[in-house]
């Protein structure tokens, strides 16, 4: 049996400066959206691309209660958590396909 996955994503432009926090059921697609400016609004404005960070869950509720979360952090403690998860803040969009 298939068993569907969730994912609470950060998303960073090229310099890093801007974030931004999402989630989705399929973080492939997603990614492919925002990385082709399919997305309109904020990620499209500042061309957030590079995915720093990602969380999977199995049920959906829980991964929108942790967006919220994440969401409501501010940016340092956000930046925390990308460092922790990803030293080198690199993309890690290859990887995850």
């Amino acid at each position: 049996m298939y068993k569907r996955e969730y994912y609470v994503y950060i998303l960073g432009n090229i310099s890093r400066t801007v974030l931004y926090v999402g989630f989705t059921g399929n973080l492939g697609a997603r990614l492919w959206e925002h990385r082709n400016d399919l997305v309109k609004g904020f990620s499209q404005k500042y061309q957030i691309h590079d995915l720093v960070y990602y969380e999977i869950f199995s049920d959906p509720e829980n991964a929108i209660l942790r967006e919220k979360q994440i969401k409501n952090y501010s940016k340092k403690k956000k930046e925390e958590m990308i460092l922790k998860f990803n030293p080198l803040v690199k993309d890690l969009y290859q990887a995850i396909l």
